[in-house]
């Protein structure tokens, strides 16, 4: 619970951390009962909003080093705890992971061999501005509607622990950040970092099924008041745009609190992306980070006053349904079709 004398309002949350929490006491109260889901064949998403400045990317991301480190974020305690979940089980198994940004509202996978830091440079030639568009990330609706796909995004195969964090390493790099008056190393885009994990069962019969979890870990850029952290020219219409995602995403948590018939996932690519985590199958949990400084109270409020309406969406979640190989393939090869279609419209 937390209440502002400021305004008289009470806001209750499922869990409270103070200036004294440590990285692992979130991991173990927050992180770790979703991964257990992941692994029971659940897709959850956990996202990270706040003022710029208030400590997203430490929460997530943290330290990227092998553990144990104290400073590890909620992404490398969870893939350190997958790994070590799955290799004691007998069964097989496949880890696959995915890593892209937003910025400006266009899409970049960060774990694209070729992708280099387009975005933050200038274009020399024709040659190199053709390879850019080539790498173009396009979203389009799952097939009976039940999520996005983002066609030609790279899902990296990783076999242990070591190759998952040197590949969020690289992308971590390749992220859109700067300097502003508020946070020295400011967050310009929104980043999706996705872990999809395969698991093979085997029925009574002797047939093998596929059990499918999917983990979303997003770490969204700050609000953040032009006015006072100093952002001009490119870094103000950074900002702008961020602002602008970020109030879209409040309109479709509104429209879902207030159970509109007209929920505008359409008007961003951030609330497409995050679609199926507010208000779909998804199982979902925010981490609301505020600044103890009294002259961030207007921002901190407003963050609470957030985080306190998407508390009220309902999701539905439900538990992936397990495949058989063929069945698999088959689907596979219906959804090549399709975005082939899709592509020749």
């Amino acid at each position: 619970m937390f209440s502002s004398e400021a305004t008289h309002k009470t806001y209750t949350f499922d869990r409270v951390f103070g200036p004294e929490s440590d990285q692992e006491t979130i991991y173990n109260d927050v992180v770790q009962p979703i991964l257990e889901e992941v692994l029971m064949g659940y897709n959850c998403t956990i996202f990270a909003y706040g003022q710029t400045g208030t400590g997203k990317t430490h929460t997530m991301e943290g330290s990227l080093d092998a553990l144990p480190n104290a400073n590890a974020g909620i992404i490398p305690r969870a893939l350190h705890r997958l790994f070590e979940t799955l290799e004691a089980q007998s069964s097989d198994f496949s880890v696959r992971v995915s890593m892209l940004e937003l910025y400006n509202e266009e899409l970049r996978d960060l774990l694209a061999p070729d992708s280099g830091n387009p975005l933050g440079a200038s274009v020399n030639s024709v040659a190199s501005a053709v390879a850019f568009d080539s790498q173009k990330l396009r979203l389009f609706e799952e097939q009976r509607g039940r999520g996005i796909i983002i066609q030609g995004l790279e899902e990296v195969l990783a076999k242990n622990v070591w190759d998952v964090l040197a590949s969020l390493r690289k992308g971590a790099e390749k992220r859109q950040t700067a300097g502003t008056q508020l946070n020295e190393k400011s967050s310009r885009s929104h980043c999706v970092f996705s872990v999809t994990v395969h698991i093979k069962e085997a029925t009574p019969e002797g047939e093998d099924l596929l059990k499918v979890g999917k983990l979303n870990l997003v770490d969204l850029a700050g609000s953040e008041n032009i006015g006072r952290s100093g952002a001009e020219n490119k870094r103000a219409r950074e900002a702008g745009m961020i602002n602008q995602s970020l109030l879209t995403l409040g309109r479709v948590i509104n429209a879902l609190v207030d159970k509109s018939p007209h929920v505008p996932y359409r008007e961003s690519k951030l609330t497409r992306l995050l679609q199926d985590s507010l208000g779909g199958r998804t199982k979902t949990c925010i981490i609301a980070t505020i600044s103890p400084a009294k002259v961030n109270m207007e921002e901190s409020l407003s963050t609470l006053d957030y985080a306190h309406r998407a508390k009220n969406i309902r999701n539905k979640p439900e538990i992936n349904q397990k495949m058989s190989k063929k069945a698999l393939i088959k689907e596979y090869v219906q959804e090549i079709e399709r975005l082939r279609a899709d592509l020749q419209v």
